[in-house]
């Protein structure tokens, strides 16, 4: 017995994307899954294609001559998935084997050719931020959260920007042989055990660029170091001698938004991260990175997350 695993490549489709999931899933079978996944990729016409950055990779099949029974099927993205969900023939036979398939998934712009077989009507979606107002735009009877690095849907599962595949595809060897076999494919890649799909795409760590001047470096590296200090904007001011109105100018200019909302972002992130790695209570974390109250806490939490700080700590564990 095999799990059997198709996944679809395009011309110009990302080399990530596919890498994410088959290593993944061969990872799982070298390290002892039980039954093992067969992983084939299928193209159009079984034609070689050519992925960012002109690498040439060989399909193992046409996808309009698979016929055999499939468990998985997963659909990449990349900078062709716009012309991908054009093709009528590509398309169609998508949604032939999703037909029959236990589970489907997209990567990444993926979703946009899972949209346009009609796979994802009436669901909740994700895909890249960057593209999410698109998917939305075009296929209105989608719910596109661009929010969750993957996002389950019934037996469909659409995720995130490139390496989210490698969560989702964590998600799928834990659901299949449990987290144990997770948790060792993940040490092997290493990489995250396993993050859970309500995990926000974008953090302060990747959705701000780096700051270029030296009195905003200097404010920001302060905040890092000093979370449970008065980080208000006249203390700040303060440090970096400037006036209140100049350092939150030179915030906006540098990193598109104040120094209150800076501080409070980044107190998210590291309350964030002692939630989802120590069993710190609370009220510890709370006060470890500077909220007055644990109610504080939840309310940052919510706006930035969506969901609670216990919340947030349960989909952690859950997903160890």
């Amino acid at each position: 017995m095999e799990h059997r695993t198709v996944v679809v490549g395009y011309p110009d489709a990302e080399l990530l994307d596919l890498a994410c999931v088959t290593t993944t899933l061969a990872t799982a079978t070298e390290l002892g899954a039980m039954p093992g996944y067969a992983v084939r990729l299928l193209t159009p016409g079984g034609r070689t294609v050519t992925c960012r950055p002109g690498l040439r990779l060989e399909a193992h099949g046409a996808i309009e001559h698979h016929t055999a029974p499939v468990d998985t099927l997963v659909v990449v993205g990349g900078l062709g998935s716009r012309a991908a969900a054009r093709d009528a023939a590509l398309v169609a036979h998508v949604r032939r084997l999703a037909r029959g398939a236990g589970r489907v998934a997209s990567v990444c712009t993926g979703a946009s050719v899972l949209a346009a077989a009609g796979l994802l009507d009436g669901r909740r979606a994700t895909t890249h931020w960057r593209f999410a107002a698109d998917l939305a735009r075009e296929h209105p009877t989608v719910t596109v959260d661009p929010g969750p690095i993957f996002v389950r849907d019934g037996r469909v599962a659409t995720s995130a920007g490139v390496t989210s595949a490698l969560d989702l595809t964590l998600a799928f060897v834990a659901e299949d042989h449990g987290p144990a076999l997770a948790r060792t494919v993940a040490q092997a890649l290493v990489t995250y055990l396993q993050r859970p799909g309500t995990q926000a795409q974008v953090s302060v760590h990747v959705a701000a660029p780096a700051p270029t001047d030296d009195v905003v470096r200097r404010v920001v590296e302060h905040v890092a170091d000093h979370l449970d200090a008065d980080l208000g904007t006249a203390a700040l001011a303060r440090l970096a001698r400037v006036s209140e109105r100049h350092l939150t100018r030179l915030f906006r200019a540098d990193l598109g938004h104040t120094p209150a909302e800076h501080v409070r972002r980044t107190r998210t992130e590291a309350a964030a991260a002692l939630l989802a790695g120590t069993d710190v209570p609370l009220a510890r974390v709370a006060a470890r990175c500077g909220f007055r109250s644990t109610e504080t806490m939840r309310t940052a939490f919510l706006a930035a997350y969506g969901r609670t700080p216990s919340e947030h700590r349960r989909a952690f564990a859950a997903a160890s």
